[in-house]
C-alpha cells in the first residue's frame, strides 16, 4: 500500500510540473476542433479526467487502452445538445467486441448536426434559394490489447470529414494509449494518451471558384482560390486514478488528469466516481472539475468547456452473467452558452 501511495504522489507531482507547457499563442489556429468534443456521458461527467480509469467503448475518446477492459460485447448510444441552446446536436454510437482473451476491437461514429441554414449569395443576400446542412463526422476503428495483467495498450484510427454546401475537408488521425494497473485489488492506475496525430487538412470544392465577367469583351473566366491547410488539435493526456474501496458494494474512484494541448492552454482535471453495486443494480454518481489558467476571468476565457461537471448512471444487472443494461446522464457547464446535457444508453454483455 505504501509503495502505491508513493507512486501515485510522485506521478501527481510530475504531471503538475508540466502545467505551463500549453501554447496559448496558437489558440484557435487548429481545425477539426470537434475532435476535442467528448460525446460520451460517463467520462464527461468526471471532467474528462478518465485517462487512467475509463473502460470499454468510451475509452476510444479518453485513452484507447481502456478498450481492453471490455468484458465481451458493448453497445452505446449518446446524444448531446452541444453548446446548450445553440441548436447543434452531437450524436454518437458504437460497438465493442472482445475477439480473444486479450484482444478487443471497436467501431464508433460521432456526428454533428447543425440544422438547416439558408443559402445566401452576393446576388441573393436574403436567401430564399434553399438550405444546406453543415456536417462534421468522425469514424473510429479501435484496437486494444492486454499485454500482461498490469500493462494494456491500444491504437485508434480516425477518419474525419467536414462539409458545407460547396466545400468539404477530409483527413485521418491516430490515437494511441497505454495503461498500467497495480495494487492488491488493481486499485491504482496510470494512463498516457496521445490523440489527434495526423497530416494537415484542407477544404476543397466549388465554393472556392468564382466566375468573373470582363467588362471590355464580355468573356467569362473562372478564378480558383486556394484554401490554407490547417493542423489537427493534437494533445497529450496523462492521468492517474485510485479506488477507495469501502466494501464489496461501495467504492469511490478518484481520478486526476492533465492535458497538454498543442493549440490552447493546458488543463488540470479532477473527477470523482462513487459506485454502489448489488446483485440487481449498479448506481454511479459522478462529478468533476476542469481547470485552466484564467478560468475565473470571464472576459478572457478561450474555452467554454471548463469548470464543473456532474452526472450519474444506472445499470440493471440481468441474466446469469449479470449483463448490464444502463442509462447515463451528464451535465457540463459551457459558460454563456448554457448547459450541455448528454443522455444515452449502454448495453454491456458478459
Amino acid at each position: 500500500m505504501k509503495k502505491n501511495i508513493v507512486s501515485f504522489t510522485f506521478f501527481t507531482l510530475f504531471t503538475s510540473s508540466l502545467a505551463f507547457g500549453g501554447n496559448e499563442d496558437r489558440v484557435g489556429s487548429a481545425g477539426a476542433s470537434h475532435l476535442l468534443m467528448n460525446p460520451w456521458a460517463r467520462s464527461s461527467a468526471i471532467a474528462d479526467a478518465a485517462y487512467a480509469n475509463i473502460n470499454g467503448l468510451e475509452a476510444t475518446f479518453s485513452n484507447i487502452a481502456g478498450l481492453a477492459f471490455t468484458e465481451k460485447t458493448q453497445l452505446k448510444f449518446n446524444y448531446s445538445n452541444w453548446m446548450g441552446n445553440a441548436g447543434i446536436g452531437l450524436n454518437s454510437a458504437g460497438f465493442a467486441q472482445r475477439v480473444s482473451s486479450s484482444d478487443v476491437i471497436a467501431v464508433s461514429v460521432q456526428s454533428l448536426n447543425f440544422g438547416d441554414i439558408p443559402i445566401t449569395t452576393v446576388n441573393n443576400p436574403e436567401g430564399n434559394i434553399g438550405f444546406f446542412s453543415p456536417r462534421a463526422n468522425v469514424f473510429n476503428l479501435g484496437y486494444a490489447k492486454e499485454f500482461s495483467s498490469s500493462i494494456y495498450g491500444g491504437i485508434n484510427f480516425k477518419v474525419i470529414s467536414e462539409s458545407i454546401s460547396n466545400l468539404r475537408a477530409s483527413g485521418i488521425a491516430i490515437d494511441a494509449g497505454i495503461r498500467y494497473v497495480t495494487g492488491e485489488q488493481d486499485q491504482l492506475k496510470f494512463g498516457i494518451s496521445l490523440k489527434n496525430v495526423g497530416p494537415v487538412m484542407r477544404f476543397r470544392g466549388d465554393g472556392l471558384a468564382n466566375q468573373i465577367t470582363y467588362v471590355s469583351n464580355g468573356n467569362i473566366a473562372t478564378l480558383e482560390q486556394r484554401s490554407a491547410t490547417f493542423e489537427l488539435p493534437s494533445l497529450l493526456g496523462i492521468g492517474a486514478s485510485y479506488d477507495v474501496i469501502f466494501n464489496q458494494q461501495n467504492r469511490l474512484n478518484v481520478a486526476f488528469g492533465f492535458t497538454a494541448n498543442s493549440f490552447m492552454k493546458d488543463q488540470f482535471r479532477l473527477g470523482l466516481d462513487y459506485s454502489l453495486v448489488n446483485n440487481k443494480m449498479a448506481f454511479n454518481l459522478r462529478g468533476g472539475y476542469c481547470y485552466e489558467t484564467g478560468i475565473f476571468n470571464i472576459e478572457n476565457r478561450s474555452n467554454a468547456l471548463i469548470g464543473p461537471t456532474a452526472g450519474f448512471s444506472i445499470d440493471a444487472l440481468v441474466g446469469k452473467n449479470k449483463s448490464a443494461l444502463g442509462i447515463e446522464y451528464c451535465a457540463r457547464m459551457a459558460g454563456v452558452f448554457g448547459v450541455i446535457h448528454t443522455v444515452g444508453a449502454t448495453i454491456s454483455l458478459k
